[in-house]
């Protein structure tokens, strides 16, 4: 799956540490939180998808972990270093087993149509 990410050949030497290090902080927690846990649930306040795949879990009886960044208000430029890190524009962020399914949507057509408990034995 070819995604467009600017080839570090074509970032100046001077400037390399700054976009790597942008906001590293919080992609480092997320990968660290998608190691130890089967599921992951990325969210923010105040956005109603996230609750939505927390229900849908619940519903389910899937154990997760749920990672809450800010709201719209606040801490979206850390926000946007998952977004640039994962490529995936909307919270939230769901990970099964270290893959990234996608949202609250998509999370919901894994379930019904089996996949998820599939992914998770």
């Amino acid at each position: 799956m070819p995604r467009q990410v600017l080839d570090e050949a074509h970032i100046h030497p001077a400037i390399r540490a700054k976009v790597a290090g942008n906001h590293s902080d919080i992609v480092i927690d997320v990968q660290a939180t998608v190691a130890a846990n089967a599921v992951v649930v990325v969210g923010m306040k105040q956005n109603p998808m996230p609750k939505k795949a927390r229900r849908l879990l619940d519903a389910q009886g899937i154990a997760y972990k749920y990672l809450e960044y800010g709201s719209y208000f606040n801490q979206w430029r850390r926000r946007n270093a998952l977004k640039m890190w994962t490529g995936w524009p909307t919270f939230p962020m769901v990970f099964v087993k270290g893959v990234l399914v996608g949202g609250a949507d998509d999370l919901e057509k894994l379930i019904q149509s089996g996949e998820l408990a599939k992914l998770l034995a």
